[in-house]
């Protein structure tokens, strides 16, 4: 960007008056990567020439009272080994309240410094007739002015700046928002198109290593272990790797090109109508990633309160780990407009978290928000490298879960959901399987008909009177206005431990026998097909 702007830097001059190495460099292509890491080596190696200690000269007032808090600093050996004394006397005329603490308590002559301090800070500030920590900053910035009139060369004319034409468009008034509208949709509706091809050859292969592993293990507690347990579980919840990868890319198609700060620029208002800070759209933002890094990342909001708030909100907007879940419920309850159901979903979420915002903005935080000025940082062009990094990262993160968490919790509920095998239901169901065997009245056609049916109920009942089940239905009654059955009501239990164990206990609780269809398109088709096995359903 420096070379195109037709501006020029002698870095290498630049760094001989600052005392350290420079390396031009373009991260985002690998350009000057391997001389940043020679450069390392020959400044640890103590190359000659390369580095020196150097100090910028604060005028005669300043250096000398530098020189006083230093000869009763230097009295303290345990501290000036740790800190340079320069540094010390100067965060003591800038009057630092931290480094004032440290020395409180690590000094034996703190009063003695305290006052030396305190007798210089009032000769510069009535020399200067600001305060002590302006004069310093000032000071710094004149050294910096300096070093750049002797390195640094303007171009002589600036080049067009594009970055303001495309501003003009994309943060306008009214179609900035319309138009990040319409980039979501496509993000979304790729997401499910584009998506849906690898999603099948994974599901694919994971019907073939199901149906290989029914093959190779005789029928048992084992097979049914790996079989409906670790496969059925893990299994249901990788098919949305592709789907996970799609929608990292496009959100950091966006970080890259620099089209995200847009669009927190462009919601930053909305943030003020409802009680947030401005800066709240970032950890908001991130909690679209991951709610645990975007409650961390309130810790940069100065309010107490902007910080409540925001943590408060935070769990509205849907994170990457729903939606797996939402990608299964959208393909089994909605044929059409996928892309736009599954985008209604997350705006609703938005809204939601919106009016909760401003209702605890006019109840329990009535407060102003802090004015926020964001940087809008230059538009670049996103690298494949860069993408692909991001990209990596997210499916490693998502790889690494379901081998730890997913696959621990497919096993815990798939115990639950088999043990105890027999119950009365159960035996009663055996008795009248033995019965339609030794039917002779009935057709081959007619008989194997009964006993599937009959072995589908079996496996239902079992489930029903599992522990699982009666866990499922302690906790059916709290859940049943919203219309679940204990099944899933479970299935929101687990979900507890992670939000993508919700499609693995679906794959276990809803299993199905069927060896046609694929686990994927079996378990979207057990979900359509469900109905409520005891008890009153919902009249909605």
């Amino acid at each position: 960007e420096l070379s195109k702007s037709g501006d020029q830097l002698n870095y290498q001059y630049l760094g001989q008056m600052l005392g350290i190495p420079f390396v031009p460099t373009t991260a985002n292509k690998g350009i000057g990567i391997h001389h940043v890491i020679d450069t390392i080596i020959d400044v640890y190696e103590e190359k000659k020439g390369l580095t020196k200690h150097i100090h910028i000269n604060y005028g005669n007032t300043i250096e000398t009272a530098i020189t006083k808090i230093k000869q009763v600093l230097n009295v303290n050996s345990a501290v000036i080994d740790a800190y340079a004394s320069r540094y010390l006397a100067i965060k003591l005329i800038e009057n630092e309240k931290s480094i004032n603490a440290l020395l409180q308590k690590e000094t034996v002559n703190f009063s003695m410094i305290e006052q030396v301090a305190e007798k210089q800070r009032k000769i510069i500030t009535d020399e200067y007739h600001e305060d002590t920590e302006t004069v310093i900053t000032n000071a710094k910035y004149g050294f910096i002015r300096g070093a750049l009139k002797e390195t640094y060369i303007p171009a002589t004319t600036k080049a067009v700046d594009r970055a303001t034409k495309i501003d003009n468009l994309l943060t306008n008034k009214w179609l900035g928002f319309p138009i990040l509208l319409v980039f979501l949709w496509i993000m979304f509706q790729t997401t499910f198109t584009l998506g849906a091809y690898p999603q099948t050859w994974i599901e694919m292969g994971v019907d073939a290593l199901s149906n290989w592993m029914t093959q190779l293990l005789p029928q048992g507690l084992l097979n049914d272990f790996l079989v409906n347990g670790i496969i059925a579980g893990v299994g249901g919840v990788i098919v949305f790797l592709p789907n996970i990868l799609i929608l990292f890319f496009f959100i950091s198609l966006m970080e890259d090109t620099g089209y995200m700060a847009r669009a927190t620029f462009i919601l930053d208002k909305m943030m003020h109508r409802i009680g947030l800070h401005g800066r709240s759209f970032i950890p908001l933002l991130t909690g679209f990633g991951c709610s645990v890094p975007a409650i961390m990342a309130t810790r940069t909001l100065e309010n107490k309160k902007d910080r409540i708030l925001t943590m408060l909100i935070i769990p509205f907007m849907s994170c990457s780990a729903k939606l797996p879940v939402y990608l299964l419920l959208v393909s089994a309850f909605f044929t059409q407009y996928q892309g736009l159901i599954l985008l209604s979903i997350y705006i609703i979420g938005i809204i939601v978290g919106i009016l909760v915002a401003i209702l605890l903005k006019n109840t329990a935080f009535k407060k102003e928000s802090e004015q926020f000025v964001m940087e809008l940082p230059p538009y670049r062009k996103a690298t494949l490298r860069n993408t692909g990094m991001h990209m990596w990262n997210k499916s490693a993160e998502y790889l690494k879960k379901m081998g730890t968490v997913i696959l621990i919790a497919s096993a815990i509920i798939w115990a639950l959901s088999y043990f105890p095998q027999h119950n009365i239901k159960t035996q009663e169901i055996d008795h009248q399987i033995t019965q339609c065997q030794l039917n002779n009245n009935l057709t081959d056609l007619q008989k194997s008909d009964s006993l599937a049916h009959l072995s589908q109920l079996k496996h239902a009942t079992q489930q029903e009177y599992s522990y699982i089940g009666r866990l499922g239905k302690i906790i059916e009654p709290v859940l049943r206005p919203l219309g679940f059955d204990w099944k899933m009501s479970v299935c929101i239990l687990t979900g507890f431990a992670a939000k993508e164990t919700v499609v693995s206990s679906m794959s276990i609780l809803y299993h199905n026998n069927s060896s046609n269809d694929d686990e994927n398109s079996a378990l979207i088709q057990a979900l359509r097909s469900e109905k409520y096995s005891s008890g009153n359903a919902p009249d909605n």
